[in-house]
């Protein structure tokens, strides 16, 4: 199996009334805490309503967490293109990119939150089709080309961009998607990744997650290009601790502000969760097979679920939350790094192939070790007698 690669995606799902300076101050030492872990990527969201997801500019996360860390790569997850002037939005990617020198990652999507494109005047059926026009013209963008577009938003007149980008090749570019297949055909289409944000959270999502690939092979046959399993990146919920009994009692600190934010506060029905109490919060977590509130056994048991479901993909991203304190959260992604990512990436068996082999050699080993003890205290006791 190829190497899997491990990220975070926070959207973010903070409580409304806690400080945001100290709320993106901790978002950014847990990014700091991940690149010392060497987690591969930590994606942000775009969000501007709703008191809960209160990143309203991935990129600005992205350029404060650069300077902070020192190899793992940023991403906007996603960069809501349906809002702004595409030439603008190039723009800005071709600037980070410069400024983490090639560790921007550039995720897009319409925005998932209504309240957010109403203040703007776009209802979610525009959104998405402002979604296809406008990557369309960044993509062309980034290919050094001058375009001339009208959207129903924005006019473009002999728009280029003034700066090549600083990777060679273009850095990874990835289409968000949920449940519908608008985002895999777009990926297809263009011969993008996909970001598969919803991919656990509901039965359906993840039932469609082999469907999802076979739409992108088949837009990218028709439209001459190609995709690479890769560039597929999930989507899931985790919270570890020793025992579950113990990661249970600490998600009990803020696992009920998520559940009910999606519930009853944001109008994104593709983000489907059941539960009325604490217990039933969880359990639906652990037992629809969403995500894992539990060990590290189940936590790998759960992506290699993902990894059979999906027929193989390229990164897996922890969903952000604040289930837990921030001392807990930093400790569940230590357990993950150390006791679930080696499995999926080549580094468990050797090690533990290689303490196989000497425990089963030690008998041997070790009266090698006593015979040459004693040949050269022979050979010493002949030297002092000469």
């Amino acid at each position: 199996m190829a190497r899997l690669k491990f990220g975070i995606f926070l959207a973010p799902v903070h409580a409304p009334g806690v400080k945001p300076a100290v709320a993106f101050e901790q978002d950014l030492q847990l990014i700091e805490h991940l690149d010392a872990l060497d987690y591969d990527e930590a994606w942000f969201g775009e969000h501007h309503s709703a008191g809960s997801e209160i990143y309203a500019s991935p990129e600005i996360l992205i350029a404060a967490a650069a300077q902070r860390t020192r190899r793992i790569k940023l991403g906007t997850g996603v960069t809501s293109i349906s809002y702004h002037n595409p030439l603008w939005v190039a723009d800005r990617m071709v600037m980070l990119d410069h400024l983490t020198r090639g560790r921007t990652l550039f995720g897009v999507g319409p925005g998932s939150l209504p309240t957010d494109s109403a203040m703007i005047g776009l209802n979610p059926t525009e959104t998405r089709e402002l979604l296809e026009e406008n990557l369309d013209i960044i993509l062309r963008l980034f290919r050094g080309e001058t375009v001339n577009a009208k959207t129903r938003t924005h006019e473009l007149v002999d728009a280029r961009l003034q700066m090549a980008p600083y990777s060679d090749p273009l850095f990874d570019i990835a289409v968000a998607a949920v449940a519908s297949p608008t985002g895999a055909r777009l990926a297809g289409t263009h011969g993008l990744g996909l970001l598969s944000i919803g991919a656990t959270l509901s039965a359906d999502g993840f039932d469609a997650l082999a469907h999802h690939w076979n739409v992108m092979e088949e837009r990218a046959a028709a439209a001459g290009t190609t995709v690479d399993r890769s560039g597929w990146r999930l989507v899931g919920p985790f919270h570890l601790a020793e025992t579950e009994e113990q990661a249970r009692r600490e998600v009990a600190y803020g696992i009920e502000h998520w559940f009910r934010y999606f519930q009853k506060v944001a109008a994104f029905p593709q983000m489907a969760v059941s539960g009325d109490n604490l217990n039933e919060m969880i359990d639906f977590i652990n037992n629809a097979g969403i995500g894992v509130i539990g060990t590290a056994d189940q936590a790998r048991a759960q992506v290699q679920r993902l990894v059979d479901q999906a027929g193989g993909f390229g990164t897996m991203l922890l969903m952000g939350h604040d289930w837990a304190d921030p001392t807990a959260t930093k400790r569940s992604f230590e357990i993950f790094a150390r006791d679930v990512a080696p499995h999926f990436q080549g580094q468990y068996a050797p090690t533990v192939e290689a303490a196989r082999l000497a425990s089963e050699g030690r008998e041997r080993h070790s009266r090698a070790q006593l015979d040459a003890v004693a040949h050269m205290t022979e050979k010493y006791e002949k030297e002092r007698a000469q």
